[in-house]
């Protein structure tokens, strides 16, 4: 298939969708979402992952989607009934959907190493991800908590926070992917200040002029 890059004029963002663990839900996931034409008139919505295993997955589905390959991020159409994906071949056919792999590990890795790669160029607007399996990461080699850390030693970001976002309502933590234990070993004033800091940042960026922060205590009664 023959396909065309976008005009200049194009103001949808462009977000990098990794595959996550090809063994898994992702490529699922991801089809059924993007069988969704309304989604096209938001975002245009790029799969950084394999061709050949969202086509699996369009199949399984029984969706009326077909899958091109593009080779850079302007050169997709980005329209209703095509998943657009920048493939990069790590996946052999006929790998086991429901089973630990390493090579899937491997793969989920190199889809985020890309994403990341890409939107720190400017060439991708925003980067969602599809669920990783993290025992298969640690077969692959890569030893990560979860895609926070992962973006952060990627993007070699010493510090950073995790936000939860819904409607009227954000919460960031001070501290992610540890034991209650780890975690009050950890938290000290100066990681709070950043944190804070951190949210305000963010709030204001996203259109909140004055934003109002309530910190949680550990104690729930926070009297002691």
């Amino acid at each position: 298939m023959i396909r065309y890059p976008m005009t200049q004029s194009d103001s949808r963002p462009i977000v990098a969708i990794t595959m996550g663990d090809a063994a898994g839900v992702g490529p699922e996931v991801i089809a059924k979402a993007l069988a969704h034409a309304d989604l096209y008139a938001r975002c245009r919505p790029l799969v950084i992952g394999d061709a050949g295993r969202i086509a699996e997955a369009v199949a399984l589905c029984g969706l009326a989607l077909c899958v091109a390959r593009i080779p850079r991020p302007a050169s997709g159409a980005y329209a209703g009934g095509v998943i657009d994906c920048l493939d990069l071949g790590l996946i052999p056919k006929g790998l086991a959907f429901g089973e630990l792999s390493k090579v899937a590990g491997e793969a989920a890795y190199r889809y985020v190493e890309k994403a990341t790669a890409l939107a720190v160029a400017g060439e991708v607007d925003a980067i969602c991800t599809a669920p990783l399996n993290k025992e298969a990461l640690n077969l692959a080699g890569h030893h990560y908590p979860g895609h926070t850390e992962m973006l952060a030693d990627l993007t070699r970001t010493p510090e950073v926070s995790l936000m939860l976002v819904a409607r009227g309502l954000r919460v960031i933590h001070v501290t992610t992917h540890m034991g209650l234990l780890d975690a009050i070993a950890r938290i000290e004033p100066g990681l709070v200040g950043r944190t804070i800091e951190r949210a305000h940042a963010v709030a204001t960026r996203a259109g909140i002029a004055h934003p109002r922060i309530a910190v949680c205590a550990i104690n729930p009664h926070a009297g002691e």
